[in-house]
């Protein structure tokens, strides 16, 4: 796959091509006393794995999910997993759950569930049990930890949210705000306009980023769900 003239360049002169490594790691839990079944992550090939990202036991993936890199979502403990169509991960997001406690969505119980057009935004943690219905999002840095949160809800940078708590659709959760009793959870207000305005625009962004990330590095595109090119690595090392 060649670059563009005007791609960056090398202490040799060539063009700094585009290559993939495969360099994130997909594989089952170890069992244990408490998790003793090992199962593999089940992802979509049209869903992105980003560089550095893990994704570890009974995680479902759905189509076009966007991982971006340096996320851990690890279904190793607390499992399993959901992750709904066109749903955003991005960088530095961790996902983990404890080994009791459940939600339940359709009569199928869950440590994560997160529903579909969710952004998880750079840095926050997801912690299971939690629910997330479609279209949250969830700000930079924010904590969600034994809860369920309403679709359409918008929680803002360097929240908290826990105490086995629900939060109504569509109410907003402030910047650092710390939410743990359901008297304070039932006191949100609705989702600013501006702030339904950019967890939109944060959608539509991260929607393209699953497809355009992956044909980056060709044309054919492989069982993993990333594409490739057989000239790829040797145009890296011509």
């Amino acid at each position: 796959m060649h670059c563009s003239t005007n791609c960056p360049i090398d202490f040799s002169g060539k063009p700094i091509r585009t290559f993939n490594l495969n360099a994130h790691f997909i594989a089952p839990n170890p069992p244990t006393s408490f998790n003793p079944q090992s199962v593999c992550p089940s992802i979509h090939p049209s869903a992105y794995v980003g560089p550095f990202s893990s994704v570890i036991g009974d995680v479902t993936i759905r189509q076009n999910v966007f991982i971006a890199p340096n996320v851990s979502i690890r279904a190793d403990e607390g499992t399993p997993f959901y992750i709904g169509a066109n749903t955003n991960i991005q960088d530095g997001v961790i996902l983990h759950g404890l080994a009791h406690g459940r939600v339940t969505h359709d009569g199928e119980e869950y440590s994560i569930y997160i529903g579909e057009e969710v952004s998880c935004t750079h840095g926050c943690i997801i912690h299971g049990p939690c629910k997330l219905g479609n279209r949250v999002f969830v700000g930079f840095h924010s904590i969600v930890l034994n809860a369920v949160i309403g679709e359409g809800s918008y929680i803002s940078t360097n929240a908290l949210v826990t105490g086995g708590i629900r939060v109504a659709p569509n109410r907003y959760v402030p910047s650092g705000a710390i939410i743990e009793t359901q008297k304070q959870a039932d006191a949100l207000g609705p989702v600013p306009q501006s702030q339904e305005e950019f967890a939109e625009e944060v959608q539509q962004v991260n929607q393209q980023f699953p497809e355009a990330y992956s044909l980056q590095f060709g044309e054919t595109r492989c069982s993993c769900g990333l594409a490739c090119s057989c000239n790829t690595l040797h145009d890296v090392l011509d």
